[in-house]
């Protein structure tokens, strides 16, 4: 869009989602035309210590100086601002908003913890299984229900999250302790997790690799080692990994009755 890119010269990680090339040309004309009002407020700064000096202005004005000019410039900032405002934030917003994808959308939960992510996978049924706070424990770090059929077959991935490349992907946000913030910068994404809600947020990846999440809400003393990594995976690449995951979390067989011992023979001779 432009000659030079300001987003990589302030150190913006690379887009991976599409959806983010429109928020990075936004910010990116946005940083443009935040760089041209400081250098030119700069000039008309220093002009102005300039031309209103002591030695050539020794007697104070408490009115100042209005021109047409000045009151052309401040119209057209908030003309700009007003088009930055209507004409990208407010529809972008209500995009990301108000039209979630439909039908073979990916559906994550996530969910926050002190100082860890927890990815929860509906599993090949599509359906989460039922969770009890009550059952939380260190084997169970989502509390789910081993009595409801659908939790037999969900996935709890912890710190590495999963998803194809070129499908939608449903991320419902949460949090189990505190407020945290998921961030995934390389998806042009982000949503606080706050205890007792559960937000949903989306994003379509497009490029395959290996990408940062990283809790955006100072949230505890380990708030910095809260890291997490989104993996875009081929198709082929997704499905094997999944199929790997529901291996690890199948509940394993429950172990075998013991044999009832034989009672124990009589005596020769009977019993007197």
């Amino acid at each position: 869009m432009f000659p030079i890119s300001l987003n990589r010269l302030m150190g913006m990680p690379e887009n991976a989602s599409e959806h983010g090339y429109t928020i990075d040309h936004m910010l990116e004309f946005c940083h443009w035309f935040m760089l041209t009002l400081a250098v030119g407020w700069s000039i008309y700064f220093f002009y102005a210590l300039w031309r209103f000096r002591k030695g050539k202005s020794p007697k104070a004005d408490y009115y100042g100086v209005r021109t047409k000019a000045s009151t052309h410039i401040e119209f057209m900032v908030v003309l700009i601002d007003v088009l930055l405002l209507v004409g990208f934030a407010i529809p972008l917003w209500s995009k990301r908003v108000l039209h979630f994808p439909q039908g073979d959308a990916i559906t994550v939960k996530v969910v926050g913890q002190q100082f860890a992510w927890n990815f929860h996978y509906p599993g090949p049924d599509g359906v989460f299984g039922r969770q009890d706070p009550s059952l939380i424990g260190n084997s169970n770090p989502l509390g789910l229900d081993p009595t409801d059929p659908h939790s037999s077959d969900d996935i709890v991935s912890l710190n590495e999250m999963h998803v194809p490349v070129n499908r939608n992907v449903i991320l419902i946000v949460t949090s189990k302790d505190v407020i945290h913030s998921v961030s995934i910068e390389s998806m042009r994404i982000g949503q606080d997790a706050i205890p007792g809600s559960e937000i949903p947020i989306w994003f379509k990846p497009v490029k395959i690799g290996t990408y940062e999440i990283i809790c955006a809400q100072l949230c505890g003393a380990g708030h910095s080692l809260m890291r997490g990594t989104v993996v875009v995976d081929s198709d082929a690449d997704y499905k094997s990994w999944l199929d790997d995951m529901e291996k690890l979390n199948a509940p394993a067989p429950a172990a075998a009755a013991p044999a009832a011992s034989p009672a124990p023979a009589a005596p020769a001779g009977g019993t007197k």
